[in-house]
């Protein structure tokens, strides 16, 4: 039974170091609140402010994004019209080459059975010189597609080196 007694005497003692120590704590607590109070506060003001910037940061590059867009698209748009016109200048060739063959063919003829018929030699070579203009145009059409496309790399190329 002391010993009962000795251990509630400790266990009580104890409780009192225990309430002490919590009365003390409570004590101190309100200045060390307002103290992580004030940390927390500038936390959360530096994250907002970070936040911010990173939404700066995306508004910015999504602005940039934007622009390349639409500047390709442009690129894009402006090289399907110039293919457009080489395809329709190589149709035109095409034919022309076809008419040319084919009243080549008939000179051919006309000239093997040992007869000359000048109108059939005048449509002939005005069929050669349809030809070569269109010859001439797919030419001009293929370099203008060529150039703009090469023109955007010589503008990087110069702001790099500018």
């Amino acid at each position: 039974m002391s010993e009962i007694n000795g251990l509630e005497s400790r266990i009580t003692a104890a409780l009192d170091r225990i309430r002490s120590g919590l009365d003390g704590m409570s004590a101190a607590a309100p200045a060390s609140a307002g103290d992580d109070s004030a940390a927390l506060h500038a936390q959360l003001e530096e994250e907002k402010t970070a936040n911010a910037q990173l939404i700066e940061r995306v508004r910015v590059l999504k602005e940039r994004q934007d622009g390349k867009i639409a500047e390709l698209e442009g690129r894009v748009s402006a090289q399907a019209e110039q293919m457009a016109q080489l395809d329709g200048e190589l149709q035109r060739l095409r034919a022309s080459n076809a008419d040319m063959r084919e009243m080549n063919a008939q000179l051919r003829s006309t000239a093997a059975d040992g007869a000359a018929d000048p109108e059939l030699i005048n449509r002939a070579l005005i069929a050669e010189v349809e030809a070569l203009q269109a010859q001439r145009s797919a030419d001009a059409a293929e370099v203008d597609a060529i150039l703009a496309d090469l023109k955007p790399i010589i503008e990087e190329a110069q702001h790099a080196a500018g």
